[in-house]
């Protein structure tokens, strides 16, 4: 049903329906004009022909000359198919060109009256009658003109118009037919020439319902003609390309401004996550240096030597404050993306070497062996200062972690190639105690600690595994801890130059 009301809607339907009707009123037309105006046309005509006939028989009686009227009568009676039949004034018939027209109006009777005195008058005057009638014997229908010429002979003259009124009928029926054979041929002739309109139309239409759908693909294909479609055409070709291009715009300016909106609320809740952190971390220092302050304030101590040391306990806490302030902005910048990194290619080897080298009096004082091949280079693609960071923060743990098991007490720095992925894994292992299970996840976030009952002094501000998972998550790469028998080791991946260079 939704098929056939689609179709109906069509405008090759509607131009084919729209020429259908026109035709058909046309005809229609034709057909009133040929019953009516026509059949009376006719009439008319043939009325001003037998007055013309009148006139002209009139004329030849009033000027008698040396003419052969009858001869003259018989030529305009063949010429015009008329039945003429004269009279004197003794009612003597002097001139007949039909022999049944004089036998009905030859002799007057009661029947040639009584037929006279019927019928439907066209005209009359003094001189003659012009009427319409039919021939009940012979079922043909006539015009007559009945009339006394000037010298007093009366005229009879008669025209059949039952042919006429045939050549209506069959007028009509040819028309009948007409109507049916024009509408065939416009039907095959609108399939051809409403193609020409209706394609361009239908091809506007998917065009315009693509759009739409924001769908800016297609064009119409524009032709040498110079017509209205052809100028809706390009109408429609410029208001696509205006309409992709400002649709872009919203896209590009919508784009910017959730990137606006999402970094807003980066910020806060950086803001608020980096107060939260500061008020827990600071709650100890901002303790331990009121109460020494008020010592010193309230002379606890009178010697010198015991206000010494309040004012090193202060300062100390202070500094230890300044370092987790500035640690932690570094930290958040680092979550939230907004630290920009330094990268280049360096030789991973020498940076662990180095690091090493700056960690010799802490390894010193654990007394633990540190096992490390320094032959071999290794090119990574990073920035040098923050994977410096990683890696002293891995190894500053290992350190303090590192414990003799099974006569072995060492720290070992290894790097792993993967040829496959183009990394390379830095490993950090130390001896000692393994970390449980329920730990291995929590360790990465900020401020947690496995013994809480550490003293204060023992550690850092308990954010360094938090850098090094800030510093990962923002290059992409893995990292992570593993337990072994013996130890523990924690890991990262870096780039190697190549893999870089292939992105």
């Amino acid at each position: 049903m939704g098929k056939i009301k689609e179709t109906l809607k069509s405008v090759r339907v509607k131009l084919f329906l729209t020429l259908t009707l026109v035709i058909i009123l046309i005809i229609a037309f034709l057909i009133i004009v040929n019953n009516v105006v026509f059949g009376q046309f006719f009439i008319y005509t043939k009325t001003q022909d037998l007055k013309d006939f009148y006139e002209i028989v009139n004329g030849y009686y009033n000027n008698l000359e040396d003419k052969d009227i009858q001869s003259e009568l018989e030529k305009i009676a063949i010429r015009n198919n008329f039945d003429i039949l004269i009279k004197n004034e003794e009612n003597v018939s002097i001139y007949t060109s039909n022999k049944d027209f004089f036998y009905t109006f030859g002799q007057m009777n009661e029947m040639t009256n009584k037929f006279l005195n019927s019928g439907e008058i066209i005209q009359k005057n003094e001189k003659y009658a012009i009427k319409k009638m039919r021939d009940i014997k012979s079922q043909i229908t006539y015009i007559l003109l009945s009339g006394t010429l000037d010298n007093g002979y009366l005229l009879y003259v008669r025209i059949p118009i039952t042919a006429i009124e045939e050549s209506v009928k069959i007028s009509n029926n040819f028309l009948y037919l007409m109507a049916g054979i024009t509408i065939l041929i416009a039907a095959v002739i609108v399939s051809f020439v409403s193609r020409k309109f209706t394609d361009p139309i239908l091809e506007l239409n998917k065009i315009a319902k693509k759009m739409a759908n924001l769908d800016f693909s297609h064009k119409y294909r524009i032709t040498d003609a110079d017509d209205e479609i052809n100028n809706l055409g390009k109408s429609i070709n410029l208001m696509s390309d205006k309409l992709e291009r400002t649709i872009k715009q919203l896209r590009n300016s919508n784009s910017e401004l959730e990137k606006d909106i999402e970094e807003k609320s980066k910020i806060d809740e950086m803001r608020k996550s980096f107060i939260s952190d500061v008020s827990h971390e600071l709650k100890t220092p901002i303790a331990l240096i009121q109460g020494y302050s008020e010592g010193l304030l309230e002379n606890v101590n009178s010697d010198e030597e015991s206000r010494r040391f309040y004012a090193e306990v202060i300062l100390d806490e202070t500094n230890k404050m300044d370092k987790l302030v500035k640690q932690l902005l570094e930290l958040m910048k680092l979550e939230y993306g907004k630290r920009e990194f330094n990268d280049k290619e360096f030789n991973i080897v020498e940076l662990e070497k180095e690091v090493i080298r700056k960690s010799k009096v802490m390894i010193d004082e654990t007394k633990a062996q540190i096992k490390f091949d320094d032959k071999e280079r290794i090119n990574v693609f990073a920035d040098d200062f923050y994977i410096e960071q990683v890696v002293t923060n891995y190894l500053t743990n290992a350190i303090k972690h590192v414990k003799e098991v099974n006569g072995e007490k060492y720290i070992k720095i290894e790097n792993e190639v993967i040829d496959e992925a183009n990394k390379v894994r830095i490993k950090v292992f130390n001896t000692g105690d393994r970390i449980k299970e329920e730990h291995m996840e929590k360790i990465w976030k900020r401020f947690y600690k496995i013994d809480e009952s550490r003293n204060r002094n023992d550690g850092g501000t308990g954010i360094g595994l938090s850098f090094v998972k800030a510093i990962m998550n923002n290059y992409e790469n893995n990292y992570g801890v593993s337990n072994y028998e013996n130890g523990v080791e924690f890991y990262i991946e870096l780039d190697l130059k190549n893999n870089k260079e292939s992105k």
